[in-house]
């Protein structure tokens, strides 16, 4: 079965087009304070995690956890391992963060750790993942009533560090699963000419059998691989189907045996490499593993300036026209202790880095050097957004007339080279059966309205933001429109240092914050108490959309933003800070 391409069918009547703008509101919003006992658990971004997609992923990662199955309820992580949460009934009665949970095992000895992540599956389930690449299903009991008893029901290391971007709880036929989408961002050393590393996207099923009333197992696991950290990945509620927003595609790498059967497609089966190499900016260094017993007189390597032949005992190796020219006279190779052939290469064109050895060879593996790919991302920290645009848009600044002038443009004018699409891959038997073109549709963030439902998520349609909420029973129309946050797609472009954006579940306001001390809040137009006339249209302004603005008293950076109908949540290295947005409430 083909995907059908699909569209998503705007709802006029939900939108304004002679909404006038948002009105600077200068009344103060109550906010308060909360001091933390002990500082979120913050995990920067190391030498290593230089790529774009690694500070999409972790770098811009809200430590900030709303629970959507109960009203005003948040968690943080902090760097005692304990997971802590705040429950607000009333604003002048706060209470101090209360620990619910506490990490088993402690996490600060992993070098290659990432955050801790957390997500709210049911109102009587989380899964948690520990950041050093180990699973938790925790059973927590009715989270709306104190004392919680958090259990784990089920832990299991998974191999490399990843973090939870959803899940969803499921009971069919008496026997419950829990079905999580994991992410993680790995190394893909035969990658020549993008970055090194590729995206992965693991859903895993976690079940209990009938048979046995307290163990649960992974039943299932398919992992899909793409290029670009996705902007929305969500499984569907009855766990037949898996959506993925991204602006490059991504591909099923590996299924369950019966469900491989089912794809008839034969399984890749991984082939050892003929040959290793690496380079330096002068040299190259390539090493072939010898047969056992191989002696000097079984080698035949022939150096060119253009071409390079190697042959063992008549088995040809590798044969062709090298990527560029070498100095073939000061080339040399000799046998290692380890049964090693050690080739070195001396470069002509010193300072230009290979993409392959041999023109059009894939029998060999490039073996990056950590050193230069941390010495690739020091020399690209000191550039600013604006540099980083400016030198790819005119790489030779020298001349008098440069292509583009970044400066005259906006950021909503800047698209990636390839289109974003929305795709939905069938649970049974993974294959994309809808695809959305979002062309210049620019994601802006996703909102849970509703938990028994797929999250929200709100696109930039000209200068509006539509939010748009998935139906995974209507196959025919499986996105509906059902809010409209007027001018907020412009609004938004102009905040250059905007780290996160959210909106009320009710879709009474959007909030979006900068890394540090402001937030900034968009009302949806409401009746005035006076009467205001509009001279240039002769006409009487009923309704008026507030933007209002908070400066938070603290220097420390956002970690964490979320928002619910009536307050702001906040959350910084030290403080979580709380600020009533509705007080008619």
């Amino acid at each position: 079965m083909e995907a059908a391409n699909c569209s998503l069918r705007v709802k006029r009547p939900l939108l304004d087009p002679r909404f006038e703008g948002y009105k600077l509101s200068l009344e103060p919003l109550p906010c308060y304070q909360l001091e933390l006992d002990a500082a979120v658990a913050e995990v920067k971004l190391r030498d290593d995690q230089y790529t774009l997609e690694h500070m999409h992923a972790f770098g811009m990662y809200n430590y900030l956890h709303c629970d959507a199955w109960y009203q005003d309820s948040v968690y943080y992580i902090d760097n005692l391992g304990r997971i802590m949460n705040l429950t607000v009934m009333l604003d002048t009665a706060l209470g101090k963060p209360r620990e619910v949970f506490r990490l088993p095992t402690d996490v600060t000895a992993c070098d290659n750790r990432l955050c801790a992540s957390l997500h709210f599956t049911s109102p009587s389930w989380v899964t948690l993942s520990d950041g050093t690449g180990r699973l938790y299903v925790i059973g927590t009991g009715d989270r709306g009533h104190s004392p919680e008893k958090w259990e784990i029901m089920f832990n299991e290391e998974l191999g490399n560090p990843f973090i939870i971007i959803h899940s969803i709880s499921l009971l069919k036929a008496e026997e419950h699963s829990v079905a999580i989408l994991l992410l993680r961002i790995e190394k893909e050393e035969l990658d020549m000419k993008g970055s090194g590393f590729y995206v992965s996207l693991e859903w895993v099923i976690v079940s209990k059998k009938k048979e046995d009333s307290k163990k649960y197992e992974i039943t299932k696991h398919h992992v899909l691989r793409g290029k670009s950290v996705p902007h929305y990945a969500a499984i569907e509620p009855n766990g037949n189907g898996l959506m993925i927003a991204s602006y490059k595609s991504f591909k099923v790498v590996s299924v369950d045996q019966d469900l491989e059967e089912s794809m008839d497609r034969p399984e890749k089966i991984k082939v050892e490499p003929l040959y290793y190499w690496q380079q330096t900016e002068d040299d190259l260094t390539v090493t072939v593993r010898l047969p056992e017993g191989s002696t000097k007189d079984d080698i035949q390597i022939q150096f060119l300036p253009d071409n390079i032949n190697i042959k063992l005992k008549d088995i040809q190796v590798v044969e062709g026209k090298l990527y560029s020219s070498i100095d073939h006279e000061g080339s040399t190779w000799t046998i290692k202790e380890n049964d090693g052939l050690e080739i070195s290469l001396i470069k002509k064109n010193e300072g230009l880095m290979w993409p392959e050895l041999v023109v059009g060879d894939k029998q060999g593996e490039l073996i990056r050097d950590p050193a230069q790919c941390a010495a690739i991302a020091e020399r690209l920290m000191h550039l600013t957004s604006d540099e980083l645009v400016s030198h790819y848009m005119n790489p030779n600044p020298d001349k008098e007339k440069p292509p583009c002038n970044a400066q005259e443009l906006e950021e909503c004018d800047i698209f990636f080279e390839e289109s974003s699409s929305l795709c939905r891959f069938d649970g049974n038997t993974l294959k994309t059966t809808h695809v959305v073109n979002l062309g210049s549709n620019q994601y802006l963030f996703s909102v849970i309205v509703d938990p028994k439902e797929m999250p929200c998520f709100c696109l930039r349609h000209d200068v509006d933001a539509l939010l748009w909420q998935p139906h995974c029973s209507q196959q025919d129309d499986m996105w509906e429109h059902i809010a409209t946050f007027n001018a907020l797609g412009y609004v938004q472009a102009s905040k250059r240092d905007k780290k996160f954006f959210a909106c009320a579940p009710n879709y009474s306001y959007a909030a979006l914050c900068e890394c540090l001390r402001r937030v900034f809040i968009y009302r949806q137009p409401t009746p005035m108490s006076t009467v205001l006339y509009n001279r240039k249209e002769g006409r009487h302004v009923g309704q008026v959309a507030k933007q209002q603005v908070t400066s938070l008293e603290t220097n420390d950076p956002i970690l964490g933003f979320q928002a619910t109908n009536e307050r702001l949540f906040v959350l910084t290295t030290k403080n979580l800070f709380l600020i009533k947005v509705n007080t008619e409430n």
